[in-house]
C-alpha cells in the first residue's frame, strides 16, 4: 500500500489553473510540448522506458477510445471520494484531446504522454483498490488487505486490448454493498453542497430546546433540510408549530446521527441539523477511503466492531453475498485516555466463567488506592492475590498490596456474579490484550455513548454472540452454553476453526438504505483527512513543479 506523504507546503493555484487554461487552448505545433509536460511524477519516469515500443493508449500515434474512457475516470475520481487533482486529471485530458484532434506527435511526445497517462491510472487502480495510505502509519494495525491477482498494469493492457476498461475499472473497488451505499449516498450528499437550504444557520430555539407542541420561527427552513436529508417525505405539509410529520421527521433524523430519538431538538440535535452538507461528504469518502483497506471480505465469517458505532455486526458470507449473523450495542474504550485501538486479529479461545486478572496499570491506578480506602473491597469483590509463582492467597494484607505495587503479584477477580468479566471471555490474541466479554454493569448499554471501558469490549447478548461464534461445532447448543457460563467454574474452550475479529472505524455507514452518520470519537477522522490531504498537497507540487519546469524549458 502507498505510504503517506510527508507534508508540505500548499501551492499556488494561480500558475495552475493559468497553465490549464493555457493547455486546453493549444495550438496543434505545440502538442509535443504539452504531451511533454505531462511527466509530472518523478517517480512515473522511472517506471517506464524512454521510448515504449508499444503505446498502450495510442495507435497509429492517435488516442485509442480507451485514453479518452481512462481520462473521463480520472476526471470523474470525486465520485469514488478521490481526488482528480491527485492524477493530474484536468491535464492529461486536455493533452489526449489536444492529440486527438492536431498532427500526429512525435514518437518521444508520444512516448512520454503515454507513459504519464498509465501512471496515472496505476495510481488511480491502486487507490481505489487498496487505498490511498497505510494504515499502519495512522496507528491502525490491520492485515495487509487481499491483493492476490491484482497487477495494474496487466489489467490495463488486458482491458485495453479487450475494449472492456471502463468495467475492467469498476470491479477494481471493493466488493462490497456498503461501499456501494456509500458511494450513492456522497453523491446525494455532494448535490446539497451548494444548496441555499445550508446558507444561514437554522434560527435559535426557544429556551435553548424544542419540545413537540411549540411554536417555532424555523419551521419552514427545518422542514425543508428534513426533506433534502431524505427524513421527511416529499410534499409533507408542514405545521404551524412543531408537531406531527415534523417531530418524526426529527425522529427519523436523531436516529441516523446516533442521538436518542425523542423528538426533542436540544443542543445535540440543533448542532446536527446545522452540520454544512460539505462536512457531510468529507465524512463519506473517508468512509470510502478505510473500507479500501480494512480486511473484510477474508474468510466465510467474522466480526466486526465498529467502535464510533458501538456496534458489533457478526456476518457470513452465503453465494457472495454479506448476510448478518447477529447484531448488538457493545461498550469500547473511553475516548480520553483509553481508546481501543484498530486491528484485526483471530479469535481462538472462549472462556466461560472467567476470571479477571486486572491489569497492572488498573491495579496501581484504581485498585489499590480503593483498597487501601476500603480493606473490605477485597472481599465484597471476590478478589485473590496470585503471586509470580502462581500461588493464590485469598486473605488481605498491606503487604500483599505492596507487592502488587512492586510488580511482584497480581489481583484477580473470582468467577461470579460480580466478575467484571461477566460469565463469558471470548479471546483473540494481540498485542494489546483486547478480548470480547460480558458485564454485570448491563445498564450502560442503554446509554447513546457507550465509550465507558478501559479498551476491551463489553458485549451486551454474549450468548448470542457464542451462538454464532460456535455455529459450526453442533454439540455447543443454548443450552450448554448457557450452562457453562452459569457454572461459575472457569474453563477455557479452544475452537475449532479461528474466526476473525475486526476493530473497525467509520463515522459514516448505510443500514437498509438509509445513511447514518457517527461522532467521531477518537478523532481518527481528522487524522485520516490531515493524512490524505498532504498526499494531495504533495502530489499537486509535484504536478505544478513538473509543468512550471516545462514552461520554461
Amino acid at each position: 500500500m502507498p505510504a503517506t506523504s510527508p507534508p508540505v507546503s500548499t501551492p499556488s493555484t494561480h500558475r495552475c489553473r493559468l497553465w490549464l487554461s493555457l493547455a486546453a487552448g493549444l495550438a496543434i505545433g505545440l502538442a509535443s510540448e504539452l504531451a511533454v509536460g505531462l511527466a509530472s511524477e518523478p517517480a512515473s519516469a522511472s517506471s517506464f522506458p524512454a521510448a515504449a515500443a508499444m503505446p498502450l493508449w495510442f495507435v497509429e500515434q492517435r488516442p485509442r477510445v480507451a485514453a479518452y474512457q481512462a481520462v473521463n475516470l480520472l476526471g470523474a475520481a470525486a465520485q469514488e471520494g478521490l481526488e482528480a487533482g491527485d492524477y493530474n486529471a484536468e491535464w492529461l485530458r486536455a493533452a489526449i484531446e489536444s492529440a486527438g484532434r492536431g498532427s500526429p506527435l512525435t514518437e518521444d511526445s508520444l512516448s512520454r504522454l503515454d507513459q504519464a497517462l498509465t501512471s496515472a491510472m496505476r495510481r488511480y487502480l491502486t487507490d481505489l483498490h487498496a487505498g490511498q495510505v497505510d494504515p499502519q502509519a495512522l496507528g491502525a494495525r490491520y492485515s495487509p488487505a487481499a491483493t492476490w491477482g491484482f497487477a495494474p498494469d496487466d489489467l490495463l493492457a488486458s482491458a485495453i486490448a479487450d475494449g472492456r476498461l471502463v468495467e475492467a475499472v469498476r470491479g477494481v473497488a471493493p466488493a462490497l454493498q456498503q461501499y456501494t451505499g456509500l458511494r450513492e449516498a456522497l453523491a446525494r450528499y455532494r448535490e446539497l453542497v451548494s444548496h441555499p437550504a445550508w446558507q444561514k444557520s437554522l434560527p435559535s430555539l426557544p429556551a435553548g430546546k424544542l419540545f413537540p407542541g411549540q411554536k417555532y420561527g424555523g419551521i419552514a427552513a427545518l422542514g425543508e433540510r428534513l426533506r433534502l436529508l431524505g427524513d421527511l417525505p416529499a410534499g409533507t405539509a408542514l405545521p404551524v408549530a412543531y408537531e406531527g410529520a415534523l417531530v418524526a421527521g426529527v425522529k427519523s433524523f436523531q436516529e441516523r446521527h446516533a442521538i436518542r430519538p425523542d423528538g426533542v431538538i436540544a443542543k445535540d440535535t440543533y448542532e446536527q441539523l446545522d452540520v454544512p452538507p460539505a462536512t457531510r461528504v468529507r465524512q463519506l469518502e473517508l468512509a470510502l477511503e478505510r473500507l479500501r483497506w480494512t480486511p473484510l471480505l477474508q474468510a466465510p465469517r467474522a466480526i466486526v466492531v465498529n467502535l464510533p458505532e458501538f456496534m458489533l455486526t457478526a456476518y457470513e458470507l452465503r453465494d457472495g453475498r454479506i448476510q448478518t449473523g447477529v447484531e448488538m450495542k457493545v461498550i469500547v474504550g473511553t475516548a480520553r485516555k483509553n481508546q481501543t485501538p484498530l486491528f484485526d486479529a483471530e479469535m481462538r479461545f472462549i472462556e466461560f466463567s472467567p476470571y479477571w486478572n486486572v491489569p497492572p496499570s488498573i491495579a496501581r491506578g484504581e485498585t489499590l488506592p480503593r483498597l487501601r480506602r476500603d480493606p473490605g473491597y477485597f472481599a465484597r469483590q471476590g478478589f485473590e492475590f496470585v503471586g509470580s509463582d502462581g500461588r493464590v492467597s485469598g486473605g488481605f494484607s498491606e503487604g500483599a498490596l505492596e507487592a502488587v505495587q512492586r510488580g511482584q503479584m497480581r489481583i484477580r477477580q473470582r468467577p461470579g456474579a460480580g466478575n467484571a468479566l461477566g460469565d463469558i471471555k471470548f479471546v483473540f490474541p494481540n498485542e494489546d490484550n483486547i478480548y470480547l466479554h460480558h458485564t454485570p454493569s448491563v445498564q450502560l448499554f442503554n446509554r447513546a455513548r457507550r465509550d465507558f471501558s478501559h479498551g476491551c469490549i463489553r458485549v451486551e447478548a454474549p450468548v448470542a454472540l457464542a451462538k454464532f461464534v460456535l455455529a459450526n461445532e453442533a454439540e455447543w447448543t443454548e443450552e450448554r452454553i448457557v450452562q457453562a457460563m452459569r457454572r461459575g467454574k472457569s474453563s477455557t474452550i479452544r475452537l475449532q476453526e479461528g474466526l476473525p475479529v475486526i476493530l473497525a472505524y467509520s463515522t459514516a455507514l448505510v443500514r437498509n438504505g438509509r445513511v447514518h452518520f457517527f461522532p467521531d470519537i477518537y478523532g481518527q477522522d481528522r487524522l485520516l483527512d490531515d493524512a490524505l490531504r498532504q498526499r494531495s498537497n504533495a502530489l499537486r507540487a509535484s504536478h505544478e513543479s513538473e509543468i512550471a519546469a516545462r514552461l520554461t524549458d
